[in-house]
């Protein structure tokens, strides 16, 4: 019982992560580069450019990391990049020119798509039961209403606290399945690095 507790608090964490980084990646992304190609034409816009597309490798292993911490799926790392030799202007387009970086952009900013849809369904499946099974102890004291019904009874209450752990139990497994399909999609950006 515990470990499933367990569990089910870090299919959480992990579906809050999930939201949070989505909205970093999409937010430090699009300023940047769009700074970036603003700026191109003073002497700080390629440099700043480079600079945000050498971060792609770093984050891409840290969501690596982070998918083997709370999915447990094994993802081989990727090899890490020599900079290229030369001056500053040759470091920027051999970066510039990496297809791997922009790819590694697209799938960080995509992630943006589904940390909404696991914010949105993490509070659905987990703490929406959760907030059910309180259910018995606040209608005295709030105007509760549930799918348009007031919940003015106490056996009103305990229905829907009865509902609320009928969906814990339930909702755990469509949470842990959540989990790994979402490590499944950093598999996919890890195979797409790869080409």
């Amino acid at each position: 019982m515990k470990r499933a507790i367990m569990r089910n608090v870090q299919n959480v964490i992990f579906l809050l992560y999930t939201f949070v980084s989505g909205v970093f990646y999409l937010c430090f992304y699009m300023v940047s580069i769009v700074l970036g190609l603003g700026l191109s034409f003073t002497v700080v816009g390629i440099p700043l450019l480079t600079n945000v597309l050498r971060t792609t490798q770093t984050f891409v292993q840290h969501e690596r990391i982070q998918t083997k911490i709370y999915t447990d799926i094994s993802i081989e790392p990727l090899a890490t990049r020599q900079r290229a030799e030369g001056n500053q202007w040759k470091q920027a387009k051999a970066e510039l020119m990496d297809v791997r970086n922009w790819i590694s952009v697209y799938w960080l900013m995509k992630k943006f798509v589904i940390g909404c849809i696991c914010l949105v369904v993490g509070v659905l499946i987990y703490i929406a039961p959760v907030c059910f099974a309180f259910v018995p102890l606040l209608y005295p004291y709030l105007e509760l209403t549930f799918f348009g019904f007031p919940v003015d009874s106490e056996l009103m209450a305990l229905q829907i606290m009865g509902l609320g752990f009928i969906l814990m139990i339930g909702c755990s497994k469509i949470g842990t399945g959540l989990v790994q399909l979402i490590g499944g999609y950093t598999r996919l950006m890890f195979k797409a690095i790869r080409r």
